[in-house]
């Protein structure tokens, strides 16, 4: 997986998640991403974690609060959603951030990264804007 930078679409997964969402801006895509990372036993995998985060950032901006890097071409598809039809998704969400950020393959990648603390307050923040 391709990664240029620590914000959550700043890889290759995350990217293509992004631009599959923009082609396909349903609630569904988004929980499928979600729910793959909650719903895990065990560690995730590092494109899916990905994935996931991307997700909960853009459930965050559905929500009104998006990251400063919010991907400026997903804004039209975002405000074309009901930010009151996504309290589920919202919780999925934290779930899905709780998971990544506890057990994930993209979690130990960034943890042996010298940008490991840029990237846990990164989630920290999408947390908090979750919430």
């Amino acid at each position: 997986m391709g990664t240029w930078g620590y914000y959550n679409f700043d890889n290759d997964a995350a990217a293509d998640f992004a631009e599959d969402f923009r082609d396909n801006h349903t609630e569904a895509v988004l929980y499928e991403a979600l729910a793959t990372a909650a719903e895990e036993e065990g560690p995730l995998e590092a494109h899916e974690a990905s994935e996931a985060l991307a997700a909960a950032e853009i459930v965050a901006a559905i929500l009104g609060k998006p990251a400063q890097e919010f991907p400026v071409d997903l804004i039209p598809v975002i405000v074309k959603l009901d930010a009151s039809e996504s309290e589920d998704l919202r919780e999925l969400a934290i779930e899905a951030v709780e998971a990544v950020v506890r057990k994930s393959a993209l979690q130990e990648q960034w943890a042996a990264k010298d940008d490991y603390q840029n990237w846990q307050q990164l989630q920290q923040g999408l947390l908090e804007r979750l919430k």
